[in-house]
């Protein structure tokens, strides 16, 4: 069975539309786009009067050696969330099929999930905010098509083991896809889900230049998986889903330099993180921090409310995640610069001597 038999089956009829830049093949004089001939009258502006490149061929060759695969295997998105909505318009039909999530993690699956009419299944963390496989695999039906796992897991920072993402693949086999999000794998410091996709087809990873490569404001992410889901995902995606200036930034941040640079940052906010687990775990009115494996912390406080009101008065705006099950008294910290989490100490300090 290909993982293609999940797919709906008027997706993979679909005639995808052919943009004109698609089809441009050589020449030197553009005038089937009806573009116009002229650049913008703005810094920076040569060039932005054409149609960017659909699938930039140097950025996805790029993102495949970052993630260790094949620019056949890559689709290059606006950001992570426009590939977990692809994916559920891809595999799922209205009022007929569902998807597998498992709270507190991201919102957007769900989201996405009820946008397209699809039925939303929920498995919850335990307790400790461990992935339990026995109990998602028991809810998985014969209309799930996409099982959502967060890795590590946002808000909760928890890593899903290996071996568990690989029983679920294995288990999935022929009944869903397993969409393993990745999108704060570069502080978890374990190997990428990416390699799990040579031996099980119906493996996709979800990737983002979001978090430890500073570019949340380019929108830029890349879906991996096979070719095949690839290509059935390019049918759908718009013409031209990245602009221009979106993909220099990109590139230059995945350049020689722009690699050393993420490398340095990427080892203060490590250093960072260890330093505000250990400050916040010391604090009183904190009952507890969440290991964490991605770039914040979820922290458990006996007044949550009162916590962040006294945070946003001070100018710092933290993350309320107390409407997620089993957090109802958790904010989500981001770990800032030494100078921004030296300021969210030292209010909390101030809160707990008054």
């Amino acid at each position: 069975m290909s993982v293609l038999d999940l797919a709906r089956p008027d997706i993979r009829a679909l005639s995808p539309y052919s943009s004109a830049r698609m089809e441009a093949q050589g020449g030197t004089v553009l005038l089937n786009a009806n573009e116009s001939s002229r650049p913008p009258n703005i810094p920076g502006g040569d060039g932005l009067n054409r149609y960017p490149d659909p699938q930039p061929r140097a950025l996805v060759d790029a993102l495949a050696d970052l993630y260790g695969s094949e620019p056949d295997r890559v689709l290059v998105t606006r950001g992570s969330d426009e590939a977990i909505d692809l994916l559920v318009r891809a595999f799922c039909r209205a009022r007929e099929d569902a998807v597998v999530v498992s709270p507190p993690t991201f919102g957007m699956y769900a989201v996405c999930a009820r946008i397209q009419g699809a039925t939303v299944i929920e498995v919850p963390l335990e307790p400790a905010g461990e992935l339990d496989a026995d109990k998602l695999l028991a809810a998985v039906t014969p209309a799930t098509k996409l099982v959502f796992v967060c890795t590590p897991n946002n808000p909760t920072g928890n890593l899903v083991r290996r071996d568990v993402l690989e029983r679920l693949a294995r288990e999935l086999d022929g009944r869903a896809v397993l969409v393993i999000d990745e999108a704060y794998a570069e502080f978890s410091g374990v190997a990428s889900a990416t390699s799990l996709i040579d031996d099980h087809d119906n493996v996709a990873v979800l990737r983002t230049l979001s978090k430890a490569w500073s570019l949340a404001g380019a929108r830029v992410g890349a879906l991996v998986a096979r070719a095949e889901v690839i290509a059935l995902l390019r049918r759908i995606i718009p013409p031209y889903p990245l602009p221009s200036p979106c993909v220099d930034a990109a590139l230059g941040a995945l350049s020689y330099e722009g690699r050393r640079v993420q490398r340095h940052h990427l080892q203060e906010i490590l250093a960072e993180r260890a330093r505000m687990f250990a400050a916040l775990s010391a604090m009183p009115g904190v009952r507890e921090v969440l290991p964490s494996h991605a770039n914040f912390l979820a922290v458990r406080f006996d007044d949550a409310a009162g916590t962040y009101r006294r945070l946003l008065a001070a100018g710092i705006v933290v993350r309320d995640i107390t409407r997620y099950p089993g957090l109802d008294d958790a904010l989500r910290i981001t770990v800032g610069t030494g100078n921004e989490n030296d300021r969210v100490l030292a209010i909390l300090r101030a809160g707990t001597v008054a």
